[in-house]
């Protein structure tokens, strides 16, 4: 990569504005330059919204929509009836800007004959194109204000630079063709007629280029945290380029990580136009179309950087592994690690006594993968396991024992009906908390427990909950959620943490309860239920369609059947 001196850079920044300003002018005129709703002085802080503010402004604003319809407190006051509901708590000075406030909007009489329900989609549609606009404008900040720093290009090397930024300019791009076509939508008409199909075009011809940089993200990373250890002008001069006004206190990962957010927040920009959209119209269509090739994508981004994770984390527990009689392989293209931890082995005269002493306690550690177990006892340097037993996991039993008292309230029975030696055996197990033992016995037999449903067997009053701060997983068998996300509740424990599957993608995992907040109204838990149900018999719809159309039967979307066992 060329280096640019310190004017070069300056020259190409004013040249991107310029270029930007030539293509995007006549998209700004209309989203912001025709707002009555904002004053003057507050429309040139509106045209530098980071996507980074935009998008939590966005979901704040869902999570105070439904507060408000669940009668708590929110940040204003009264109450209104949904739909309006929606639209005034975006219809602020410090929210995001509204399709109905546009001037010309106003001036064509539009609101005067629009359905309420049709006002409601054109405010969906317009919520597309305005975050594709911050979110470019944030790809190029980050272009100009970190790729092309010299800053930056002056204290690393080519492979750095490749490491740092992957394919970020062919993003660029992408968004740069994928809004100028938005702009054009509604330059040919206020009215906007549809948004999906462009989404639905650009989502098969030019996004493929997300997958790429997503797998990318791990080395990424890695190598951002390893430059900053190595290279001290590196760190100084970031640290400086991180605190310029320009950048709003965001970091430079919040920029890195942008392309990921946006694929993933596009497909519920679609699927929520999809929730709006007049069943059996072809806006319903497109929208269905849209909604499938950017669940592709986010499901190849997924499942990319799930192998690179996976791949790596089994060759590092392999490298750790002592076998003393029968070697299991470990490394499986088809194997990836579920769940580990120490645990203890109860042992001896199950007496009361005895219950309370220490000896009665071993130490043992299990790796579970989704196919196999292995009970192990860490070495006395704490860097190796010694194998002491294995299972395939399809024959593990588990046997809760809270109801046998207070001191067998993190116990429970594992069963490893065939076990190394093709043999039956019991290992009696002790946990630190309730939760840790629940998530084990989840994790070890998941389709064996009573309380675990999914969303496609749940009722409208089913326990809800919805993300009101973001959590990152720590665990394998933990889920990472958002704000705003929506979970159907599978499992609750006294000691804090929840499992849930989310709505919108079926996802499964557990997450601290401080992170959500339940959903009191039973009519926004149905709401939520039918339009999940909506969206997925569409889309069964139009795979069947299309079948038919081959001469093929329509292959069935997985359903859980999950079994019941006593507690």
């Amino acid at each position: 990569m060329q280096l640019l001196s310190f004017e070069q850079s300056h020259t190409f920044e004013t040249h991107i504005q310029t270029h930007r300003h030539t293509h995007i002018c006549s998209m700004h005129m209309i989203l912001l330059s025709e707002c009555e709703l904002i004053p003057d002085q507050d429309l040139t802080q509106l045209k530098y919204v980071l996507y980074q503010e935009y998008r939590d402004t966005s979901k704040q604003q869902e999570i105070e929509q439904r507060r408000q319809r669940d009668g708590l407190p929110t940040a204003g006051s009264g109450v209104t009836a949904a739909p309006a509901l929606q639209l005034q708590l975006r219809n602020s000075m410090h929210s995001l800007s509204l399709w109905q406030n546009l001037e010309a909007v106003k001036d064509s009489g539009l609101l005067k004959t629009l359905e309420p329900k049709e006002i409601i989609l054109q405010e969906a549609m317009f919520e597309l194109v305005t975050s594709e606009a911050s979110y470019y404008k944030s790809l190029e900040l980050l272009e100009t204000h970190f790729l092309r720093n010299p800053l930056l290009v002056n204290t690393l090397s080519q492979s750095d630079m490749h490491f740092l930024f992957s394919n970020i300019e062919d993003i660029m791009k992408a968004s740069e063709r994928f809004l100028m076509d938005l702009e054009h939508r509604i330059e040919e008409s206020i009215l906007i007629s549809d948004v999906c199909d462009i989404v639905q075009t650009h989502a098969v011809n030019h996004f493929q280029v997300f997958i790429s940089y997503v797998i990318n993200q791990a080395y990424q990373e890695k190598n951002y945290r390893r430059i900053l250890q190595e290279n001290a002008l590196f760190r100084e001069n970031m640290s400086m380029l991180e605190n310029q006004p320009k950048v709003k206190g965001l970091s430079f990962t919040s920029f890195l990580i942008l392309p990921f957010q946006r694929i993933t927040r596009l497909k519920l920009l679609v699927q929520n136009i999809l929730k709006k959209v007049e069943e059996n119209s072809e806006r319903e269509k497109t929208a269905i179309s849209a909604h499938q090739e950017l669940e592709r994508i986010v499901k190849e981004c997924n499942e990319g950087v799930r192998k690179m994770s996976r791949t790596e984390e089994l060759i590092s527990i392999e490298k750790t592994l002592e076998f003393k009689s029968k070697s299991v392989p470990v490394i499986s293209h088809s194997r990836w690690l579920l769940k580990k931890g120490e645990v203890q082995q109860m042992s001896g005269p199950k007496s009361t006594r005895t219950m309370r002493s220490r000896k009665l306690y071993h130490p043992i550690y299990l790796f579970l993968f989704n196919n196999l177990l292995l009970i192990t006892k860490r070495s006395s340097s704490g860097e190796k396991f010694q194998v002491l037993d294995s299972c395939s996991r399809s024959m593990l039993r588990t046997e809760d024992l809270e109801d046998q008292g207070q001191m067998l309230a993190c116990a429970f029975v594992l069963k490893l009906l065939e076990n190394q030696e093709d043999r039956e055996v019991s290992y009696m197990l002790k946990t630190e908390s309730i939760s840790d033992k629940l998530r084990w016995i989840y994790a070890l037999t998941p389709n064996r427990r009573t309380r675990f449903l999914s969303t496609s067997t749940s009722q409208p009053d089913s326990a809800q909950v919805q993300c009101i701060q973001s959590y990152s997983s720590q665990e394998p068998d933990e889920l990472s959620v958002e704000m705003a996300d929506v979970l159907h509740i599978l499992e609750c424990t006294d000691d804090g943490w929840m499992l849930g599957e989310r709505l919108h993608d079926g996802e499964r995992g557990w997450f601290p309860t401080r992170v959500v907040e339940k959903i009191m109204s039973a009519e926004v838990r149905a709401q939520n239920l039918k339009e999940c149900q909506r969206i997925q018999q569409a889309q069964e719809g139009a795979q069947g369609a299309r079948a038919a159309s081959r001469g093929r039967r329509p292959a069935k979307s997985p359903q859980y059947t999950p079994t019941w066992t006593d507690l």
